[in-house]
């Protein structure tokens, strides 16, 4: 659990998932919202995948 917690990625991720909520909140909600959590969710899953897939290649 540690490994995902203080992975840099993860860390941006996180950041960029309350910078999204922020502009959600805020902003208008149009296609470009939607295109903000698509790319959100994408940068998240690419994080933890990496993750992973350190984790593996170290074993």
């Amino acid at each position: 659990m540690r490994k995902f917690i203080l992975n840099g990625s993860i860390i941006s991720a996180i950041f960029g998932g309350f910078s999204t909520i922020q502009a959600t909140r805020k902003g208008p909600n149009d296609w470009r919202t939607v295109l903000m959590w698509v790319s959100w969710g994408a940068t998240l899953a690419i994080a933890i995948g990496t993750v992973i897939k350190q984790a593996n290649d170290s074993e």
